[in-house]
């Protein structure tokens, strides 16, 4: 049986449509997924995360071993600050892509992929060498997502922080709506926005005052459907479609997160050797010509050869054109380079683009 997030009465009540993902029962719609992307782009979205997990690592040999399993440098990360990074196994793939949250002088949280968490929590004790303190926080949170132009709006009356002076990719521990929280200004979507980790029992009360506050200002709930289109349009991997253990991040376009001059990290020595020898794979963007929908698992054309194969596609509800990730060899990865996406029967035009397909003004 899926599991349930704190807040499923609330999606039932709200007559969402429930499917299951990653081993949860989730809301994939409200009202529709085009409708729900459009509040997101122009007003606000309102989204439960709370499947997500959150691993902590602390003591006084917390940074080291955040060092050995992550592929960044963590010791950069600043108090409250936050940093995307990616776990590796030996081989250089992907185990999952994190958010690490820098907590306390010693104390980092990693909130990881839902399907990952119990294979995230075993590889991490297992390689846990200098025996810091690790717990699976992932029942006790609640996570809950307000994301959208109007969403410093929206929520700076419910916090105790002052949002103005909480910059993207920082974090502050509050109180939202009189509930402890870590406020945090992440997202996933491309838009502004803040992540709120509440304690599991307060998120019925924590997503009710958000959706007070927001009434006014067209929040709205939003669904795992929206959600994916909108995290397509800015470009970033869903893990399990994009991103795997057979696939590097040197593959995947994060070569900046790797970090080669610190010490010794899982994974180092087989990125080196990829690296030092070429790439047989490379993450590219996709930007369809003339009309059709790319979907995950189709493949990719260069005349009558394989290119390679669409890990992720969509119809942009912002830009109204198919878009999708997709690996090639990185000879056919050059921006403009013209493939066909096979669409059933047909071998629809396509065009190499950079990456991020939609990118918000900025203020």
């Amino acid at each position: 049986m899926a599991k349930r997030t704190p807040l499923y009465d609330t999606h039932r009540s709200l007559g969402a449509r429930l499917v299951e993902f990653g081993g949860w029962e989730m809301p994939v719609q409200y009202r529709g997924i085009l409708a729900e992307h459009h509040s997101v782009r122009t007003q606000a979205g309102l989204f439960d995360l709370s499947h997500m997990g959150e691993i902590e690592i602390s003591g006084p040999r917390a940074l080291e071993v955040c060092q050995e399993l992550l592929v960044t440098d963590v010791a950069r990360v600043q108090l409250s600050q936050a940093q995307y990074s990616v776990l590796c196994n030996e081989q250089g793939g992907c185990i999952d892509d994190v958010v690490v949250y820098r907590t306390a002088e010693e104390c980092y949280l990693l909130c990881v992929n839902a399907a990952n968490i119990d294979k995230d929590w075993q590889w991490i004790d297992e390689h846990n060498r200098q025996r810091a303190t690790i717990r699976n926080l992932s029942d006790e949170y609640a996570l809950v997502a307000l994301q959208g132009p109007r969403a410093a709006e929206i929520v700076q009356p419910l916090v105790t922080c002052e949002l103005s002076r909480l910059r993207r990719y920082w974090s502050t521990a509050g109180e939202v709506a009189g509930h402890r929280a870590l406020i945090a200004r992440t997202g996933y979507t491309g838009e502004d926005g803040f992540e709120l980790f509440v304690a599991a029992s307060e998120a019925k009360a924590v997503w009710q005052a958000c959706e007070e506050a927001g009434r006014q200002c067209g929040l709205v709930p939003v669904g795992l459907g929206a959600r994916d289109t909108l995290r397509l349009e800015a470009g970033l991997l869903l893990y399990g479609n994009d991103l795997d253990a057979e696939t590097s991040p040197l593959e995947a376009g994060l070569r900046r997160l790797v970090q080669f001059g610190k010490d010794h990290f899982l994974g180092r020595e087989a990125l080196l050797q990829q690296q030092a020898l070429g790439l047989k794979k490379q993450l590219i963007g996709l930007r369809m010509e003339t009309g059709g929908i790319p979907r995950h698992g189709y493949r990719l054309w260069q005349g009558e050869e394989t290119a390679g194969v669409v890990t992720s596609g969509t119809q942009s509800p912002t830009l109204e054109v198919g878009i999708a990730l997709g690996y090639v060899p990185p000879a056919l990865a050059t921006p403009s380079t013209e493939l066909t996406v096979e669409i059933r029967t047909r071998r629809v035009p396509a065009r190499v683009v950079a990456l991020p397909f939609y990118r918000r003004e900025k203020e």
